[in-house]
């Protein structure tokens, strides 16, 4: 479909046609209209389906039509997870819009990590549009430098990521501050059980849109697992990166400890390598990301602060050096290649201890990879104890019952030592609650 068939002015659709755009994906087709009609909307799509143009381009054209109040007020406010997302819609807002009538929309951006005072002194008159992360908007609250009794519409973008990063005081804090008459829009690529609690509490008689994954639309990304022992990844990486002569490289890992230390690696060796993860300041998170998309830096090592809503036009591949925590979060970090229409490669480090981990993440994705082997990559062990096997799959595993029953039924060594290591990797992927060892040795 066509966007000028969707009723939008022809100052946005001279700024989309600058932009290359063609057709408007389903997201955008469903969501314009509905948005443009000015009453609620719950949508999910997959990521990478335009999500954001699907609410900024209506907003636009609403807020267009009407002045702002005299004072630090705001009429549309869009809470975001993460600063880099908050950046990047940020900058959609505003190229969307440059066409559009004088006076000018005037958009801002703010988050954590710098300095509150400039945020301050731009939000001196209000503004039409804030895009924020929840924490500073309620720090810049608290200062007075702006109030939400005039907000008109709220967006929650990644919805459900603003859930997983522990945001959810913070909402209820920032959603009881706002106006009851407003336009509520919810958009995300999944919705779990608390952000359908959420929407259901919060959105009225919403235009519900969900765009299912069609497989001509499925994303162009070869997936592959190689088995490989953990201490050998970084090399492994190195190797695959001169192997195959990767442009640009966004690698996965669990820590910030990781970022800094398997970046350091391959500066080392030569490559061009940055950290990205949440306890940089946001000065260091930008210049990185900006190195990365203006391929001055060949390999960007980042936790799970990059999986989310960042747009890198043309990443060929992306590999996870260690495996999220989450199956969710698996289709999310590899879709940050294969945008656009592009292909991309998504390459798992799969070791004996995470193997187990990553069936559950095909099953759940409902895909089954060939394992590979690299040549002087081999790993040492191929697999775990039979105990180990299910992958942390409730139910199958042993209970502790069935533990101490083996133990006392004449057994003369307790499966305890070989338990441990087992047990220690299934928390490692699926947190249980701490227990204190309690075994008692008897006569020794």
């Amino acid at each position: 479909m066509s966007f000028s068939s969707l009723g939008l002015s022809a100052a946005l659709l001279r700024a989309i046609a600058e932009r290359a755009y063609t057709e408007a994906t389903p997201i955008q087709a469903a969501a314009i209209p509905a948005v443009l009609r000015g009453g609620d909307v719950w949508a999910s799509a997959q990521t990478g389906s335009g999500k954001t143009a699907a609410f900024a381009l209506p907003l636009l054209q609403l807020l267009a039509g009407t002045p702002r109040e005299r004072g630090r007020f705001v009429r549309a406010l869009v809470l975001v997870p993460t600063r880099e997302l908050a950046a990047q819609v940020g900058d959609a807002f505003r190229d969307y819009g440059r066409y559009l009538p004088a006076p000018p929309l005037k958009t801002l951006v703010v988050y954590g990590g710098v300095s509150i005072n400039p945020q301050m002194i731009a939000l001196g008159g209000g503004a039409d549009i804030i895009v924020a992360t929840p924490g500073r908007l309620l720090d810049l609250i608290a200062h007075h430098a702006v109030s939400l009794s005039a907000v008109s519409a709220l967006v929650l973008d990644e919805a459900d990521r603003l859930f997983a990063l522990g945001f959810a005081d913070e909402l209820t804090r920032i959603f009881a501050l706002l106006p009851t008459r407003r336009q509520t829009l919810f958009f995300s690529a999944t919705f779990p059980s608390a952000v359908w609690q959420l929407a259901e509490s919060l959105l009225r008689e919403p235009t519900r849109i969900e765009i299912p994954m069609a497989p001509a639309d499925a994303p162009d990304i070869t997936q592959r697992a190689i088995e490989v022992d953990a201490p050998q990844r970084t090399q492994l990486l190195r190797n695959l990166i001169e192997l195959h002569a990767w442009t640009r490289v966004l690698v996965f890992v669990a820590t910030k400890y990781a970022t800094e230390h398997v970046a350091e690696k391959l500066r080392r060796a030569g490559i061009e390598a940055a950290a990205l993860h949440g306890e940089l300041s946001q000065g260091a998170r930008t210049a990185a990301l900006a190195e990365f998309k203006a391929s001055r830096i060949r390999v960007l090592v980042a936790t799970d602060v990059a999986a989310r809503g960042l747009d890198i036009a043309g990443l060929p591949v992306v590999v996870n050096y260690d495996l999220p925590r989450s199956p969710v979060d698996y289709e999310h970090r590899i879709g940050r290649t294969g945008r656009a229409g592009e292909s991309g490669v998504a390459v798992s480090f799969i070791s004996v201890e995470t193997d187990a981990h990553f069936r559950l993440i095909e099953k759940r994705n409902r895909c089954n990879l060939p394992r590979e082997q690299i040549a002087g990559f081999e790993p040492l062990h191929t697999a775990m104890p039979a105990v180990a096997s299910t992958g942390g799959v409730k139910g199958k595993r042993k209970s502790k019952k069935d533990r101490l029953r083996e133990a006392a039924g004449g057994s003369a060594t307790r499966p305890v030592v070989a338990d441990a290591p087992v047990r220690n990797e299934v928390q490692e992927y699926f947190p249980l609650t701490p227990r204190i060892p309690t075994q008692r040795r008897v006569g020794r």
